[in-house]
Protein backbone atom coordinates (compact mmCIF):
# COMPACT_ATOMS: atom_id res chain seq x y z
CA UNK A 1 0.00 0.00 0.00
CA UNK A 2 2.66 2.24 0.24
CA UNK A 3 5.76 3.53 -2.04
CA UNK A 4 7.56 0.10 -2.72
CA UNK A 5 5.49 -2.61 -4.53
CA UNK A 6 5.63 5.30 -18.30
CA UNK A 7 3.86 8.08 -20.55
CA UNK A 8 2.88 6.58 -23.70
CA UNK A 9 0.08 9.40 -24.31
CA UNK A 10 1.53 12.58 -23.77
CA UNK A 11 -0.27 15.54 -24.41
CA UNK A 12 -0.16 17.38 -27.96
CA UNK A 13 1.91 20.99 -27.95
CA UNK A 14 -0.63 23.27 -26.30
CA UNK A 15 -2.76 20.81 -24.77
CA UNK A 16 -1.73 21.17 -21.21
CA UNK A 17 -3.65 21.31 -18.45
CA UNK A 18 -5.39 24.87 -17.42
CA UNK A 19 -6.46 26.02 -13.58
CA UNK A 20 -9.93 28.08 -12.80
CA UNK A 21 -11.39 29.91 -9.73
CA UNK A 22 -13.34 27.62 -7.09
CA UNK A 23 -16.38 26.44 -9.37
CA UNK A 24 -20.21 25.06 -7.94
CA UNK A 25 -19.19 21.62 -9.54
CA UNK A 26 -15.55 22.01 -7.24
CA UNK A 27 -18.20 23.08 -4.33
CA UNK A 28 -20.54 19.71 -5.44
CA UNK A 29 -17.13 17.21 -5.26
CA UNK A 30 -17.84 13.82 -5.29
CA UNK A 31 -21.09 14.09 -3.61
CA UNK A 32 -22.18 15.70 -6.95
CA UNK A 33 -20.37 12.79 -8.46
CA UNK A 34 -22.11 10.32 -6.60
CA UNK A 35 -25.43 11.84 -7.43
CA UNK A 36 -24.69 10.62 -11.61
CA UNK A 37 -22.66 7.42 -9.99
CA UNK A 38 -26.25 6.68 -8.88
CA UNK A 39 -27.91 6.35 -12.07
CA UNK A 40 -25.81 2.88 -12.81
CA UNK A 41 -25.99 1.15 -9.58
CA UNK A 42 -23.05 2.68 -7.59
CA UNK A 43 -23.44 3.35 -4.23
CA UNK A 44 -22.48 7.10 -2.97
CA UNK A 45 -19.47 7.80 -2.67
CA UNK A 46 -17.98 10.56 0.19
CA UNK A 47 -14.58 12.12 -0.32
CA UNK A 48 -13.31 15.24 0.24
CA UNK A 49 -13.02 17.96 -2.70
CA UNK A 50 -9.67 18.96 -3.40
CA UNK A 51 -10.77 21.90 -4.75
CA UNK A 52 -12.30 22.84 -1.50
CA UNK A 53 -8.90 22.68 -0.81
CA UNK A 54 -7.58 25.33 -3.42
CA UNK A 55 -6.37 22.78 -5.91
CA UNK A 56 -8.90 22.82 -9.58
CA UNK A 57 -10.19 20.14 -10.81
CA UNK A 58 -10.80 21.80 -14.12
CA UNK A 59 -8.27 20.92 -17.19
CA UNK A 60 -7.94 21.47 -20.89
CA UNK A 61 -5.48 18.72 -21.12
CA UNK A 62 -6.06 15.50 -23.47
CA UNK A 63 -4.48 12.24 -24.12
CA UNK A 64 -4.92 10.35 -27.52
CA UNK A 65 -7.30 7.44 -27.47
CA UNK A 66 -5.43 5.23 -29.95
CA UNK A 67 -1.89 4.12 -29.97
CA UNK A 68 0.20 1.23 -29.82
CA UNK A 69 -1.20 0.81 -25.68
CA UNK A 70 -4.10 1.87 -24.27
CA UNK A 71 -3.99 5.16 -22.41
CA UNK A 72 -4.58 5.40 -18.66
CA UNK A 73 -1.46 2.85 -17.56
CA UNK A 74 1.63 5.27 -18.08
CA UNK A 75 -0.12 8.19 -18.22
CA UNK A 76 0.25 10.85 -15.45
CA UNK A 77 -1.95 9.79 -13.04
CA UNK A 78 -4.96 11.77 -12.33
CA UNK A 79 -6.71 12.78 -9.80
CA UNK A 80 -9.92 11.17 -9.58
CA UNK A 81 -11.18 7.56 -10.85
CA UNK A 82 -14.12 5.58 -11.46
CA UNK A 83 -13.43 2.32 -11.72
CA UNK A 84 -16.51 -0.44 -12.83
CA UNK A 85 -16.45 -4.03 -14.01
CA UNK A 86 -19.78 -5.45 -15.93
CA UNK A 87 -21.03 -8.53 -16.64
CA UNK A 88 -21.97 -9.51 -20.32
CA UNK A 89 -25.88 -10.48 -20.35
CA UNK A 90 -27.02 -14.08 -21.15
CA UNK A 91 -27.51 -14.72 -24.50
CA UNK A 92 -25.21 -12.08 -26.14
CA UNK A 93 -23.45 -13.85 -28.66
CA UNK A 94 -19.65 -13.19 -30.33
CA UNK A 95 -21.18 -10.27 -32.58
CA UNK A 96 -22.87 -9.12 -29.99
CA UNK A 97 -19.89 -8.62 -27.89
CA UNK A 98 -17.73 -7.41 -31.00
CA UNK A 99 -20.41 -4.81 -31.71
CA UNK A 100 -20.49 -3.63 -27.92
CA UNK A 101 -16.77 -3.14 -27.91
CA UNK A 102 -16.63 -1.02 -31.19
CA UNK A 103 -19.52 0.83 -29.36
CA UNK A 104 -17.55 1.52 -26.58
CA UNK A 105 -14.36 2.63 -28.55
CA UNK A 106 -16.06 5.08 -30.68
CA UNK A 107 -18.01 6.89 -27.74
CA UNK A 108 -14.25 6.20 -25.53
CA UNK A 109 -12.53 8.23 -28.48
CA UNK A 110 -14.93 10.72 -28.10
CA UNK A 111 -15.25 11.41 -24.46
CA UNK A 112 -11.68 11.64 -24.27
CA UNK A 113 -11.19 14.38 -26.46
CA UNK A 114 -14.10 16.26 -24.56
CA UNK A 115 -16.84 15.77 -27.11
CA UNK A 116 -19.99 14.04 -26.04
CA UNK A 117 -20.60 10.67 -26.45
CA UNK A 118 -22.89 10.31 -29.17
CA UNK A 119 -22.43 12.16 -32.47
CA UNK A 120 -25.57 14.53 -31.40
CA UNK A 121 -24.78 15.51 -28.36
CA UNK A 122 -27.39 16.10 -25.34
CA UNK A 123 -28.97 18.68 -26.36
CA UNK A 124 -29.05 18.63 -30.32
CA UNK A 125 -30.32 15.18 -31.24
CA UNK A 126 -34.23 14.43 -32.49
CA UNK A 127 -36.37 15.61 -29.87
CA UNK A 128 -38.44 11.93 -30.19
CA UNK A 129 -35.35 9.97 -29.29
CA UNK A 130 -33.54 9.75 -25.85
CA UNK A 131 -30.28 11.91 -26.36
CA UNK A 132 -27.16 9.53 -27.19
CA UNK A 133 -25.14 11.90 -24.18
CA UNK A 134 -26.27 12.05 -20.42
CA UNK A 135 -25.46 15.63 -20.49
CA UNK A 136 -23.96 16.48 -17.35
CA UNK A 137 -20.49 16.86 -18.96
CA UNK A 138 -21.89 19.48 -21.05
CA UNK A 139 -19.21 22.65 -21.79
CA UNK A 140 -17.00 20.71 -19.55
CA UNK A 141 -13.38 20.48 -20.86
CA UNK A 142 -12.10 17.12 -21.37
CA UNK A 143 -10.26 16.73 -17.77
CA UNK A 144 -7.34 14.85 -18.78
CA UNK A 145 -9.82 11.81 -18.91
CA UNK A 146 -8.48 8.54 -19.96
CA UNK A 147 -10.25 5.28 -20.52
CA UNK A 148 -8.86 1.45 -20.25
CA UNK A 149 -10.68 -1.52 -20.72
CA UNK A 150 -9.75 -4.73 -19.71
CA UNK A 151 -11.14 -8.71 -20.31
CA UNK A 152 -11.82 -10.57 -16.83
CA UNK A 153 -11.18 -14.15 -16.91
CA UNK A 154 -15.19 -15.18 -17.12
CA UNK A 155 -15.56 -13.52 -20.49
CA UNK A 156 -13.31 -16.25 -21.69
CA UNK A 157 -15.00 -19.33 -20.06
CA UNK A 158 -17.59 -19.03 -17.25
CA UNK A 159 -17.11 -20.91 -13.98
CA UNK A 160 -18.95 -23.56 -15.01
CA UNK A 161 -16.42 -23.92 -18.18
CA UNK A 162 -18.64 -22.67 -20.92
CA UNK A 163 -17.00 -20.66 -23.74
CA UNK A 164 -19.80 -18.26 -24.87
CA UNK A 165 -17.60 -16.13 -27.31
CA UNK A 166 -15.46 -19.00 -29.01
CA UNK A 167 -12.59 -17.68 -26.98
CA UNK A 168 -11.89 -20.24 -24.42
CA UNK A 169 -8.66 -21.34 -26.68
CA UNK A 170 -7.66 -17.53 -26.98
CA UNK A 171 -7.26 -16.75 -23.10
CA UNK A 172 -3.33 -15.87 -22.47
CA UNK A 173 -1.86 -18.10 -19.90
CA UNK A 174 -0.62 -14.99 -17.25
CA UNK A 175 -4.66 -14.00 -16.82
CA UNK A 176 -4.85 -16.47 -13.95
CA UNK A 177 -7.52 -16.35 -11.01
CA UNK A 178 -6.27 -15.10 -8.31
CA UNK A 179 -5.48 -17.11 -5.60
CA UNK A 180 -7.32 -16.66 -1.84
CA UNK A 181 -4.87 -14.88 -0.03
CA UNK A 182 -4.08 -15.33 3.88
CA UNK A 183 -6.89 -12.57 5.34
CA UNK A 184 -8.93 -12.26 2.33
CA UNK A 185 -12.18 -10.80 3.32
CA UNK A 186 -13.62 -10.46 -0.13
CA UNK A 187 -17.07 -9.73 -0.52
CA UNK A 188 -18.81 -11.75 -3.58
CA UNK A 189 -20.58 -8.40 -4.65
CA UNK A 190 -17.00 -6.50 -5.25
CA UNK A 191 -14.99 -9.69 -7.27
CA UNK A 192 -14.59 -10.02 -10.95
CA UNK A 193 -16.20 -9.45 -13.80
CA UNK A 194 -16.43 -10.12 -17.79
CA UNK A 195 -15.10 -6.56 -18.58
CA UNK A 196 -13.97 -3.39 -16.69
CA UNK A 197 -13.51 -0.11 -17.64
CA UNK A 198 -10.68 2.31 -15.77
CA UNK A 199 -12.02 5.73 -16.07
CA UNK A 200 -9.20 8.68 -14.84
CA UNK A 201 -9.51 12.34 -14.66
CA UNK A 202 -9.05 15.35 -13.01
CA UNK A 203 -12.33 15.94 -12.77
CA UNK A 204 -14.83 13.83 -11.02
CA UNK A 205 -17.67 14.47 -13.02
CA UNK A 206 -16.12 14.07 -16.19
CA UNK A 207 -14.87 10.33 -14.91
CA UNK A 208 -18.44 9.53 -13.79
CA UNK A 209 -19.78 11.13 -16.87
CA UNK A 210 -17.93 8.39 -18.89
CA UNK A 211 -18.29 5.20 -16.59
CA UNK A 212 -22.32 6.56 -17.28
CA UNK A 213 -22.62 6.93 -20.74
CA UNK A 214 -20.49 3.46 -21.43
CA UNK A 215 -23.23 1.61 -19.28
CA UNK A 216 -26.18 2.85 -21.17
CA UNK A 217 -23.82 2.25 -24.60
CA UNK A 218 -23.90 -1.09 -23.01
CA UNK A 219 -27.76 -1.68 -22.32
CA UNK A 220 -29.12 -4.58 -23.05
CA UNK A 221 -25.90 -6.23 -23.55
CA UNK A 222 -23.81 -5.49 -19.68
CA UNK A 223 -24.46 -4.55 -17.02
CA UNK A 224 -22.34 -3.23 -13.90
CA UNK A 225 -21.35 -5.98 -11.56
CA UNK A 226 -19.15 -3.54 -8.87
CA UNK A 227 -17.47 -0.51 -9.24
CA UNK A 228 -15.85 2.30 -7.01
CA UNK A 229 -15.32 6.39 -6.98
CA UNK A 230 -11.91 7.11 -6.14
CA UNK A 231 -10.12 10.64 -5.35
CA UNK A 232 -6.37 11.75 -3.74
CA UNK A 233 -4.18 9.62 -6.52
CA UNK A 234 -2.14 7.58 -4.30
CA UNK A 235 1.05 7.17 -6.34
CA UNK A 236 2.79 9.19 -9.48
CA UNK A 237 3.89 7.69 -12.47
CA UNK A 238 5.54 10.22 -14.40
CA UNK A 239 8.87 12.11 -12.41
CA UNK A 240 6.88 15.41 -13.04
CA UNK A 241 4.23 14.07 -10.17
CA UNK A 242 5.09 14.85 -6.57
CA UNK A 243 4.20 11.69 -4.49
CA UNK A 244 0.92 12.23 -2.90
CA UNK A 245 -0.22 10.61 0.64
CA UNK A 246 -2.82 7.32 1.55
CA UNK A 247 -4.59 7.75 4.49
CA UNK A 248 -2.60 6.76 6.92
CA UNK A 249 -0.70 9.89 6.16
CA UNK A 250 2.08 8.63 4.85
CA UNK A 251 3.59 9.57 1.18
CA UNK A 252 2.61 6.69 -1.43
CA UNK A 253 4.40 5.85 -4.58
CA UNK A 254 7.98 6.86 -3.95
CA UNK A 255 9.45 4.25 -5.83
CA UNK A 256 6.73 2.94 -8.44
CA UNK A 257 7.63 2.54 -11.94
CA UNK A 258 7.82 5.96 -14.12
CA UNK A 259 6.42 6.65 -17.58
CA UNK A 260 10.14 8.15 -18.06
CA UNK A 261 11.64 4.26 -16.96
CA UNK A 262 11.18 3.06 -20.77
CA UNK A 263 13.27 -0.21 -20.32
CA UNK A 264 11.18 -1.33 -16.98
CA UNK A 265 8.28 -0.46 -18.10
CA UNK A 266 8.67 -2.44 -21.33
CA UNK A 267 9.96 -5.15 -19.27
CA UNK A 268 7.84 -5.02 -15.91
CA UNK A 269 4.33 -3.63 -18.07
CA UNK A 270 4.08 -4.47 -21.21
CA UNK A 271 2.78 -8.26 -21.85
CA UNK A 272 2.14 -10.59 -25.04
CA UNK A 273 6.08 -11.63 -25.97
CA UNK A 274 4.90 -14.96 -27.63
CA UNK A 275 2.86 -17.90 -28.48
CA UNK A 276 -0.86 -17.96 -27.94
CA UNK A 277 -0.49 -14.58 -26.17
CA UNK A 278 0.61 -12.69 -29.39
CA UNK A 279 -3.13 -10.62 -29.48
CA UNK A 280 -1.93 -9.07 -25.99
CA UNK A 281 1.68 -7.57 -27.14
CA UNK A 282 1.19 -3.89 -25.93
CA UNK A 283 -1.33 -5.08 -23.55
CA UNK A 284 -0.90 -5.61 -19.63
CA UNK A 285 -2.48 -7.09 -16.93
CA UNK A 286 -4.70 -5.13 -14.27
CA UNK A 287 -5.02 -5.99 -10.83
CA UNK A 288 -7.56 -3.95 -8.62
CA UNK A 289 -7.98 -4.81 -4.90
CA UNK A 290 -10.58 -2.76 -2.64
CA UNK A 291 -8.48 -2.63 0.84
CA UNK A 292 -10.60 -0.93 3.61
CA UNK A 293 -7.94 0.72 6.19
CA UNK A 294 -9.06 0.05 9.80
CA UNK A 295 -8.90 3.91 10.31
CA UNK A 296 -9.82 4.72 14.01
CA UNK A 297 -7.16 1.72 15.59
CA UNK A 298 -4.25 3.15 12.78
CA UNK A 299 -5.40 6.67 14.55
CA UNK A 300 -4.46 5.67 17.58
CA UNK A 301 -1.10 3.89 17.28
CA UNK A 302 2.11 5.87 18.31
CA UNK A 303 4.00 7.77 15.67
CA UNK A 304 7.01 5.62 16.35
CA UNK A 305 4.49 2.64 15.93
CA UNK A 306 3.60 3.58 12.74
CA UNK A 307 6.83 4.10 11.02
CA UNK A 308 8.04 1.07 11.98
CA UNK A 309 5.09 -0.99 10.13
CA UNK A 310 5.83 1.15 7.40
CA UNK A 311 9.41 1.68 7.27
CA UNK A 312 10.28 4.67 6.50
CA UNK A 313 9.35 8.34 8.15
CA UNK A 314 5.79 10.02 7.80
CA UNK A 315 7.51 13.33 7.19
CA UNK A 316 9.75 13.20 4.53
CA UNK A 317 9.23 9.82 3.54
CA UNK A 318 12.77 8.60 3.82
CA UNK A 319 13.41 5.02 4.86
CA UNK A 320 14.34 4.59 8.35
CA UNK A 321 17.92 3.29 7.20
CA UNK A 322 18.68 7.08 6.89
CA UNK A 323 18.70 9.47 3.48
CA UNK A 324 15.93 11.36 1.86
CA UNK A 325 12.76 10.50 0.27
CA UNK A 326 14.53 8.99 -2.85
CA UNK A 327 17.01 7.21 -0.96
CA UNK A 328 17.69 3.28 -1.70
CA UNK A 329 16.54 1.50 1.79
CA UNK A 330 19.27 -0.56 3.37
CA UNK A 331 17.83 -3.69 5.06
CA UNK A 332 20.72 -4.79 6.89
CA UNK A 333 21.54 -1.62 8.51
CA UNK A 334 21.66 -1.92 12.02
CA UNK A 335 19.80 0.07 15.15
CA UNK A 336 21.89 1.15 18.03
CA UNK A 337 18.83 0.10 20.39
CA UNK A 338 19.32 -4.19 18.46
CA UNK A 339 18.09 -5.69 15.36
CA UNK A 340 18.05 -3.49 11.67
CA UNK A 341 16.69 -0.05 11.30
CA UNK A 342 14.22 -1.07 8.72
CA UNK A 343 11.89 -3.85 10.57
CA UNK A 344 11.75 -7.22 8.86
CA UNK A 345 7.84 -7.50 8.53
CA UNK A 346 8.15 -3.68 7.44
CA UNK A 347 5.75 -2.99 4.21
CA UNK A 348 8.59 -1.31 2.68
CA UNK A 349 10.82 -4.37 2.81
CA UNK A 350 8.25 -7.06 2.23
CA UNK A 351 7.07 -5.40 -0.57
CA UNK A 352 10.66 -4.32 -2.44
CA UNK A 353 12.32 -5.32 -5.71
CA UNK A 354 15.08 -6.77 -3.75
CA UNK A 355 12.81 -9.09 -1.21
CA UNK A 356 10.66 -10.56 -4.71
CA UNK A 357 13.22 -11.12 -6.98
CA UNK A 358 13.25 -7.95 -8.96
CA UNK A 359 9.74 -7.68 -9.30
CA UNK A 360 8.07 -4.70 -9.88
CA UNK A 361 4.43 -3.17 -10.53
CA UNK A 362 2.91 0.18 -11.92
CA UNK A 363 0.66 1.52 -9.47
CA UNK A 364 -2.19 3.76 -10.03
CA UNK A 365 -4.07 3.27 -6.66
CA UNK A 366 -7.12 6.07 -5.05
CA UNK A 367 -8.27 7.02 -1.95
CA UNK A 368 -12.01 6.52 -0.82
CA UNK A 369 -14.59 6.66 1.45
CA UNK A 370 -17.90 5.19 1.26
CA UNK A 371 -19.58 6.79 4.11
CA UNK A 372 -19.73 4.79 7.41
CA UNK A 373 -20.59 1.69 8.84
CA UNK A 374 -23.06 0.20 11.03
CA UNK A 375 -20.60 0.97 13.70
CA UNK A 376 -20.12 4.47 13.36
CA UNK A 377 -16.52 3.75 11.66
CA UNK A 378 -15.56 5.27 8.29
CA UNK A 379 -15.63 3.35 5.74
CA UNK A 380 -12.69 3.76 3.85
CA UNK A 381 -9.00 2.87 2.17
CA UNK A 382 -7.22 2.59 -0.79
CA UNK A 383 -8.26 0.98 -3.90
CA UNK A 384 -5.80 -0.53 -5.24
CA UNK A 385 -5.06 -0.80 -8.95
CA UNK A 386 -1.73 -2.05 -10.57
CA UNK A 387 -0.50 -3.07 -14.12
CA UNK A 388 2.00 -5.42 -14.94
CA UNK A 389 3.62 -7.77 -17.60
CA UNK A 390 2.64 -11.05 -15.86
CA UNK A 391 0.68 -11.59 -12.28
CA UNK A 392 1.96 -14.80 -11.81
CA UNK A 393 5.39 -13.23 -11.48
CA UNK A 394 4.65 -10.08 -10.15
CA UNK A 395 1.92 -9.40 -7.69
CA UNK A 396 0.88 -13.02 -6.53
CA UNK A 397 4.03 -13.95 -5.28
CA UNK A 398 4.06 -10.19 -3.72
CA UNK A 399 0.98 -10.42 -2.16
CA UNK A 400 1.37 -13.56 -0.95
CA UNK A 401 4.59 -12.52 0.84
CA UNK A 402 2.61 -9.47 2.27
CA UNK A 403 -0.33 -11.16 3.44
CA UNK A 404 1.80 -14.11 5.31
CA UNK A 405 4.43 -11.37 6.66
CA UNK A 406 2.99 -7.69 6.27
CA UNK A 407 2.98 -5.66 9.82
CA UNK A 408 0.14 -3.73 8.34
CA UNK A 409 -1.95 -6.45 7.75
CA UNK A 410 -3.73 -5.63 11.62
CA UNK A 411 -4.93 -2.21 10.15
CA UNK A 412 -5.90 -3.40 6.74
CA UNK A 413 -8.84 -6.00 4.89
CA UNK A 414 -9.01 -6.74 1.19
CA UNK A 415 -12.82 -6.79 0.70
CA UNK A 416 -12.67 -6.78 -3.56
CA UNK A 417 -10.86 -7.97 -6.42
CA UNK A 418 -10.27 -8.58 -10.00
CA UNK A 419 -7.84 -9.28 -12.19
CA UNK A 420 -8.24 -8.35 -16.12
CA UNK A 421 -6.13 -8.89 -19.33
CA UNK A 422 -5.90 -5.13 -21.21
CA UNK A 423 -5.51 -5.60 -24.77
CA UNK A 424 -2.96 -3.19 -26.58
CA UNK A 425 -4.09 0.65 -27.90
CA UNK A 426 -6.76 0.46 -30.91
CA UNK A 427 -5.28 1.67 -34.03
CA UNK A 428 -7.80 4.40 -35.82
CA UNK A 429 -10.95 2.94 -37.37
CA UNK A 430 -10.73 -0.20 -35.27
CA UNK A 431 -11.70 -0.97 -31.82
CA UNK A 432 -10.67 -1.71 -28.53
CA UNK A 433 -9.94 -5.77 -28.21
CA UNK A 434 -9.49 -6.39 -32.12
CA UNK A 435 -6.72 -8.68 -31.82
CA UNK A 436 -8.30 -10.67 -29.79
CA UNK A 437 -11.25 -11.40 -32.04
CA UNK A 438 -9.05 -11.27 -35.10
Amino acid sequence: MTSETGNENAPAAGETGSTSGLSRRGLLGLAGAAVGAGVVGVGAGIAVDRTVLGASTDSSATYPFYGEHQAGITTPAQDRLHFATFDVVDGLDRAGLVELLQDWTTAGARMTQGRPAGKYGPASGPVDAPPDDTGEALDLPAGGLTLTFGFGPTLFETADGHDRFGIASRRPAALVDLPHFPGDALQDALVGGDLCVQACSDDPQVAVHAIRNLSRIAFGRATIRWSQLGFGRTSSTSRSQTTPRNLFGFKDGTANIKSEDTAVVADQVWAGSGGDDQWMRGGSYLVARKIRMVIETWDRQQLGEQERIIGRDKGEGAPLSGGTEFSEPNFIALSPTGGTKIDPDSHVRLAHPKTNNGAQLLRRGYNFVDGNDELGRLNAGLFFIAFQSDPRKQFIPIQMQLAKNDAMNEYVKHVGSGIFAVPPGARSGSYVGATLFA
